[in-house]
């Protein structure tokens, strides 16, 4: 089915008979590290339920061979569905059990995919897996998105596909999009009678729902990396919590018309885009604060500079960038921006006087070349010290973690 762009494409695949998986591609699913074993990793539940021949715990490293679409880059393949499971098995060697449990797409032709290719690291990436009546997979359609522009698209359509998270939809059941999948904590999962009943009434704005990570995990005794991971993940769990609180019972009820189905279905993905587009930049204030930095004379939160430009952070201040008897090369600024494959650009020009910028992102890895694309343009990566082994060796050294940025920032007003 040719078609020539990403909206034709999700129209032509939101229809019943259908089921989405939509991820953010790590370097440890394309060959960005170089690794032997190559593919997106799959949710195992999500596999199983589609593909219940593949749940055979007795055969080792059993797998399924699915005809696979890439259409976004007008490919065709047969790609392995396979559960390395060897945890589950004694080596007849060494009489030990392995130590996978995972389940991964393979076959696709190596670095020439545009899956596996490098430069992908990053990209949204949507698997619409097409059933039999039975509810069986038989084949499966895939849109590597090649820009933030498609990747909108999607988001719009499916909501915020954040790294380390990904998200199952089935066309046509709206509490699909309440459906998320990732390798995050789930202690911060609150009951219903954990959530406060304003909440229920009105949904909590990204603020409320940060102070409340703030107090379930404040973890002031682990270095700052440690903590800003742990409370992204807890807020995420918050988040889930309240919106399935929320909205779920509003599902249960029906739909007396098609607008009011489509209306509440804009309101969730809206909620999701508007958490996600301010929840780091939150956590990492939060993080300076408590770290002994003071608003407004170590930084800035949101200031506006030259040309109405509003950097997420300045530092020290926005008064000393204002100042042009303050040093240039003691400022800095840090965007704050949960991916950053195609989202580093916005950063080149958000403040003149600072000509190396900070960018602070959780994406689980760039390629070599992304890499040094950033660094000739002047932008540094901050990168939490425990995502550090997701990026390519060759630049790991490169990295900043986020506590080295604080210490390097805690000096500039000295």
């Amino acid at each position: 089915m040719p078609v020539t762009d990403v909206g034709s494409w999700m129209d032509e695949y939101s229809r019943e008979g259908t089921v989405w998986f939509a991820k953010r591609l790590s370097a440890n699913d394309t060959l960005a590290t170089n690794a032997h074993q190559a593919g997106p990793y799959l949710p195992k539940d999500f596999v199983f339920d589609i593909i219940p021949s593949l749940n055979t715990p007795a055969v080792k490293n059993p797998d399924f061979h699915i005809d696979t679409y890439i259409d976004s880059h007008c490919d065709n393949l047969s790609v392995r569905i396979i559960w390395y499971n060897n945890k589950l098995h004694k080596n007849p060697e060494s009489g030990l059990n392995g130590t996978r449990n995972e389940v991964r797409m393979t076959n696709w032709g190596g670095m020439a995919s545009p899956v596996l290719d490098p430069s992908s690291t990053g990209a949204l990436a949507v698997f619409v897996f097409v059933l039999s009546e039975h509810g069986i997979a038989e084949s499966c359609h895939v849109w590597v998105c090649d820009d933030d522009v498609q990747a909108d698209l999607v988001e719009e359509r499916i909501g915020v596909v954040e790294p380390k998270f990904s998200v199952i939809w089935k066309p046509g059941i709206l509490d699909g999009l309440l459906t998320t999948t990732g390798t995050g904590v789930s202690t911060c999962r609150l009951a219903l009678a954990d959530i406060p009943p304003a909440w229920l009434a009105k949904f909590p704005t990204g603020e409320e729902i940060v102070a409340m990570t703030r107090a379930r995990r404040p973890d002031l005794l682990l270095p700052v990396d440690d903590r800003l991971t742990r409370r992204r993940d807890c807020e995420y769990e918050i988040f889930k919590s309240v919106e399935e609180a929320v909205y779920s019972s509003r599902i249960s009820e029906g739909f007396p018309s098609l607008e009011s189905f489509i209306s509440l279905a804009q309101t969730i993905l809206q909620s999701r885009k508007s958490r996600s587009g301010t929840s780091l930049e939150l956590h990492a204030r939060d993080i300076f604060t408590e770290d002994g930095l003071i608003a407004g004379v170590n930084f800035t939160h949101r200031p506006t500079v030259e040309g109405g430009k509003k950097p997420d952070f300045v530092f020290p201040s926005v008064a000393a960038y204002n100042d042009p008897a303050f040093p240039q090369e003691r400022l800095r600024i840090l965007a704050a921006k949960t991916t950053c494959k195609d989202r580093w650009r916005q950063v080149i020009n958000e403040a003149n006087r600072v000509p190396v910028k900070h960018l602070l992102t959780l994406q689980e890895g760039v390629s070599v070349p992304q890499f040094m694309e950033m660094r000739d343009a002047g932008v540094k990566l901050v990168v939490p010290s425990n995502l550090h082994k997701k990026y390519p060796e060759p630049i790991r050294a490169e990295l900043i973690t986020f506590e080295s940025f604080i210490a390097e920032v805690r000096t500039l007003n000295v």
